[in-house]
């Protein structure tokens, strides 16, 4: 019999996180049925999203919602064989018993230098994330000007790096220096450390004076209100996250948008990256191909020890990770 490690939300989130409000539980699990499959998680994926959805997907006593890369450790699934390797939506869990329902099984072809923690950042979610929100929404033509905050995360990298392979200028901020450095290795023209800024407006004139085409809202709050009045004429925004925001214990009072939205005939979309599903392989496919010619870097920030979650989770909200958080077991 396999055994089980599975985290638990205990308590529902009052303000930010703490470890209190998660709790460690062991289950066995009965034999394999027909159509099912064993799968033993490698690779942990660390979201910003948990934070949200944790009171409108989750009650107190369910497990940790989350993506995984897991091995196939015993199949009674002929689409899944044993020793294969797939994406799960399967949670913060060791090991779980699936019937293959939302499974994304990782290609037999991909490299083997690549790690398969990939597959949940730059060649993953985050990834797809980016591509679609560039070329649907943002819908950047060359020589355009885009803005990203938190810059320095797993989908920030990305589309920074996206919108250079597609001849934009890339202005991004981050909050730590070593950030900031890094966000210029990776090629963006313009990056500042929002935290050290003495005005974020002057920030973003100095960055910009003629203003911005697109604006890639991960934060959300002040910040993006600051930002709106630097648009240029036309300007799309796409609405990823507002992580900003997430931890208030009480909304937070803002500045009204809509003028500027209106006088610079603005358009500001707001998108959960499962609306293009159907072109899930698609995006899959490109990204790694990026990655594979080396055009597309993929920084992570690895954690280990399956224990560990929580504290990289709460470590990802304070802005500790560069680059995809995730959890190694």
């Amino acid at each position: 019999m396999v055994r089980a490690k599975t985290w638990i939300l205990k308590k529902h989130f009052d303000g930010f996180p703490k470890h209190s409000d998660f709790e460690l539980k062991e289950t066995e699990l009965p034999p394999l049925k027909d159509g099912e499959v064993l799968l033993q998680a490698e690779f942990f994926s660390v979201d910003p999203y948990l934070r949200p959805y944790s009171k409108t997907k989750m009650k107190e006593g369910d497990k940790v919602i989350g993506s995984q890369v897991a091995k196939i450790l015993e199949s009674k699934n002929p689409k899944y064989p044993a020793g294969a390797f797939v994406v799960s939506q399967s949670g913060w869990t060791t090991h779980v018993i699936s019937d293959g329902t939302g499974l994304w099984l990782i290609p037999s072809n991909w490299p083997q230098n690549l790690s398969k923690s990939l597959a949940l950042g730059t060649v993953g979610m985050p990834g797809m994330t980016a591509y679609f929100a560039l070329s649907e929404i943002c819908r950047i033509k060359p020589g355009e000007i885009i803005m990203i905050n938190a810059a320095a995360g797993a989908v920030g990298t990305v589309v920074g790096q996206l919108a250079k392979l597609k001849g934009c200028k890339v202005v991004g901020c981050a909050g730590s220096d070593d950030k900031v450095a890094f966000l210029k290795e990776l090629g963006f023209d313009e990056v500042f450390n929002y935290k050290t800024v003495g005005s974020l407006a002057e920030a973003l004139k100095k960055a910009s004076p003629e203003g911005y085409d697109c604006y890639f809202d991960n934060v959300g709050g002040a910040f993006s209100s600051v930002v709106l009045e630097q648009m240029r004429k036309f300007g799309r925004i796409a609405v990823c996250g507002m992580i900003s925001l997430y931890n208030d214990k009480e909304p937070q009072q803002g500045p009204y948008i809509q003028w500027n939205i209106l006088a610079k005939e603005l358009c500001m979309e707001g998108f959960l990256v499962q609306r293009w599903e159907n072109r899930k392989d698609e995006a899959l496919m490109a990204l790694l191909k990026l990655v594979v010619e080396g055009k597309l870097k993929c920084p992570e920030h690895t954690t280990k020890g399956f224990d560990n979650l929580p504290a990289a989770f709460m470590g990802m909200l304070k802005g500790e990770n560069t680059g995809k958080a995730i959890v190694k077991v």
